[in-house]
């Protein structure tokens, strides 16, 4: 039997800056890339500033792809912080506006933040919601709540396996080692981060252990879902 073929795979991610939702949209687009397929990360946002209201886009396919920007009908979206959702700080309003039939909503919570509402109109889409205690994880695992994002896309990867941790592992060494260089807000961010750590080698293990752990709780949550199929068409 030949292996499945992913298809095209748009990702939403949002979240308040500062929490590395631009960074990891470039993750999960330089990680894929690694694996031979194509994408495109870009980001959404106003005022460069902390707790105000980010979003970032990924874009992974098959196939070369030429559309960019606002990202409106996803298949996955990644909700950061809660707030996204409790205090509507989204430029998406409601923050699932668009979201794919059969898609899939993994949210930064150890709660559910969802009024009845909300799973009304989500499972008449037959969208599938994951919450993933991502800070949680973070300060525990990678010993600071920065590695947040790291949590997200673990979960992201262990659910949709767009990507394996492999191609994250080299996507975190390109990102934090010295063949990138980030500018602007991003860059700030990227070295609030590493201060966390006295050695680059602590910063990339307690991240790569975040995501490995996230993506092993995840991935045992898809093993009773149903959203992973819809990703892949046969070879």
């Amino acid at each position: 039997m030949s292996e499945p073929v992913l298809k095209r795979i748009n990702i939403r991610i949002s979240g308040l800056g500062g929490q590395g939702a631009v960074t990891a949209a470039h993750l999960l687009a330089m990680a894929a890339n690694k694996m031979g397929k194509f994408s495109i990360s870009n980001p959404f946002f106003g005022a460069e500033k902390r707790m105000a209201p980010a979003e970032s886009y990924v874009r992974v396919g098959p196939e070369k792809i030429f559309d960019r920007g606002e990202l409106v009908f996803p298949d996955v979206i990644m909700v950061f912080h809660p707030q996204v959702i409790t205090m509507q700080k989204s430029y998406t309003a409601p923050f699932y506006s668009g979201i794919k039939e059969g898609g899939l909503i993994i949210i930064n919570t150890n709660v559910d933040l969802l009024t009845k509402e909300d799973h009304e109109y989500l499972e008449g889409l037959n969208v599938s919601v994951f919450e993933c205690d991502a800070t949680h994880l973070a300060l525990e695992i990678g010993g600071t709540e920065l590695s947040t994002n790291m949590a997200m896309i673990g979960a992201c990867a262990g659910i949709t396996k767009v990507v394996d941790l492999p191609a994250l592992d080299k996507a975190l060494q390109d990102r934090f080692g010295k063949k990138y260089i980030a500018s602007g807000g991003t860059a700030t961010l990227d070295e609030a981060i590493k201060k966390k750590y006295a050695k680059k080698e602590q910063l990339l293990e307690a991240n790569n252990n975040t995501m490995k752990k996230s993506y092993e709780i995840a991935a045992v949550w898809a093993e009773t879902a149903s959203y992973a199929a819809a990703l892949y068409e046969p070879a």
